[in-house]
């Protein structure tokens, strides 16, 4: 029996979790004692773990394993009875959630950063997963940032490293540790949802894909899904060797970090289809050849054709999008007679809605989607559904995403994001617009009908979540949102939100930047960012 050890310690400024956990640069997750006191504030913070199951794996970036040893031993002090561990330490935030639903146990920890860099002097994350498989809401986390402000000691035992490589079960203490394959209980899910028969009938007929994993952690995932399980053409996924710096790249599956892939998709002889995941694999961008796909068009062509896959034939109880995402689900969900929800970003405002029934897709335009088959959103579950609908429409993505415009017509739609801002500049940007009333006023020939700073009421247990951006809705029916982004780890990042509806077909093709341009100078200069700044242009555009 391993000797439970208490050491002694002080508390860390800043251990708040966010919007997805707690996020830093490696070298502060280094110092001696931070790590152990975040872990140890998460355990004393959701309840009773004696006797009960975890759930451990992270993306495979940098400092990834030297942590799960670390959470094992505390794990075990801490009177876990069993961790389930992914192979190599590797688990995708998806397929953890799968893990912890399936396998009821009492929650998981994810060692992850999501879409940020990698590597000794990049970033590093983690976050505690709830037994319904989505992230901690804010009453947990408040939780666990109080107790990080009063803690004192933390409690670990004394073994050896284990070996994260090979499958099966060894002890620490009386602890049971099962490191099982990552990618075999999250592949046979999907099976359950998507129609494999119709997408390998399509892969044999010739279509031709990309997948970027952009040397993250879908890489095994999606050689196994969509290589092996689906026939596609070995040499279909591209950099699907999980890295501890993302071999040098940014995993973000944008435009811009994703460029190797969109060069791939330009051209006539292009493939037909291209994909990307970011670094945890629960964000995804769809191409077409020559065609990007915004994630807010991409939820609602989803839900529209959600019935030709079949997990989704009964049709959907609800669809939910993020506030900054385009009213271009609300359109569809209309049509269908079904509710749509807007809630404040991050995924965890989705969950009560998922639990309750209340709603079956979701999404957020940070290009993240997802349904009820799991509490987080999952970057290659929506691969999968576009490739479902790809193989019974039998339709270019270009194709698909047009004759849904003239269907339900366009939410011209952008985001420019501001990165790195210093971030007294940034809050002095948000808390000027905070003190305007702009309400009844016209902005460049735009009367604006509602000014705010959203706030939302969930509708099933009652809390409530202020400040969520600030919202510019004009007469007709053009918006501009402002937001500050808690993903990120160095300063702060801006995104701006601009968004109109154009009803008339032979405007669809026009280049949002183009069709939205006036919307988007009213944008700058009502937040003074160049001033208040000192950018003249976005760091990133989608």
């Amino acid at each position: 029996m391993a000797l439970v050890k208490t050491v002694a310690t002080t508390p860390f400024a800043g251990q708040k979790p966010g919007t997805s956990g707690l996020r830093k640069k490696v070298a502060v997750f280094v110092q001696p004692h931070y790590l152990e006191n975040f872990v140890q504030s998460v355990f004393d913070s959701i309840g009773d773990t004696t006797g009960k199951t975890l759930a451990l794996g992270g993306d495979g970036r940098y400092f990834n394993r030297t942590a799960i040893q670390i959470i094992l031993r505390m794990a075990a002090a801490a009177g876990f009875s069993r961790v389930m561990v992914g192979r190599g330490g590797i688990l995708s935030t998806p397929a953890a959630s799968c893990v912890i639903r399936k396998y009821k146990t009492f929650g998981g920890i994810i060692l992850s950063a999501s879409h940020n860099p990698g590597g000794p002097n990049e970033d590093f994350g983690i976050k505690y997963n709830i037994p319904a498989g989505g992230p901690a809401p804010e009453a947990i986390t408040e939780a666990i940032y109080a107790r990080s402000l009063a803690i004192d000691s933390y409690r670990t035992v004394e073994s050896e490293d284990i070996d994260l490589d090979r499958l099966g079960i060894v002890r620490i203490g009386e602890m049971e540790v099962e490191v099982f394959d990552p990618v075999v209980d999250y592949a046979d899910l999907m099976e359950t949802l998507v129609d494999f028969d119709a997408i390998r009938a399509l892969f044999a007929s010739g279509f031709r894909m990309r997948f970027d994993a952009m040397n993250a952690v879908t890489g095994p995932y999606a050689h196994e899904i969509l290589e092996r399980r689906l026939g596609a053409a070995v040499g279909t996924v591209m950099n699907g060797i999980p890295l501890e710096d993302f071999g040098g790249g940014h995993p973000d599956p944008n435009l811009v970090h994703a460029h190797d892939l969109v060069a791939a998709l330009a051209g006539p002889d292009a493939p037909d289809f291209g994909a990307a995941s970011d670094g945890d694999g629960d964000r995804n961008m769809i191409l077409g050849r020559d065609f990007y796909v915004t994630p807010s068009d991409s939820l609602a062509v989803l839900a529209a054709n959600a019935p030709l896959c079949p997990g989704y034939k009964r049709g959907l109880a609800g669809i939910a999008r993020s506030m900054p995402t385009s009213a271009a689900a609300d359109r569809v969900a209309a049509k269908l007679g079904i509710p749509c929800f807007e809630t404040p970003t991050g995924w965890k405002f989705f969950g009560t809605l998922l639990d309750s029934g209340k709603a079956t897709l979701c999404g957020e335009e940070s290009f993240g989607t997802g349904s009820d088959h799991v509490r987080e959103k999952d970057g290659l579950w929506a691969v999968l559904m576009w490739l479902n609908v790809l193989a019974c429409r039998r339709e270019s993505v270009a194709d698909i995403v047009t004759a849904h415009w003239r269907e339900f017509g366009r939410n011209v739609y952008s985001r420019h994001d501001y990165e790195g801002i210093e971030s007294a500049a940034a809050e002095g940007l948000m808390d000027r617009l905070r003190g305007l009333s702009l309400a009844g006023t016209v902005l460049d020939g735009r009367t604006v009908a509602v000014f705010d700073d959203f706030a939302y009421t969930d509708p099933v247990d009652g809390s409530v979540s202020t400040k969520q951006g600030i919202r510019v809705l004009f007469s007709d029916g053009a918006r501009i949102v402002y937001r500050l982004s808690g993903t990120g780890t160095q300063g702060a990042t801006l995104r701006v939100y601009i968004e109109r509806y154009e009803d008339d077909p032979t405007r669809h093709a026009l280049d949002p930047q183009v069709a939205l341009a006036d919307l988007i100078t009213t944008a700058r200069t009502l937040a003074e960012i160049e001033a208040r700044t000192g950018r003249t242009e976005p760091t990133v555009i989608t």
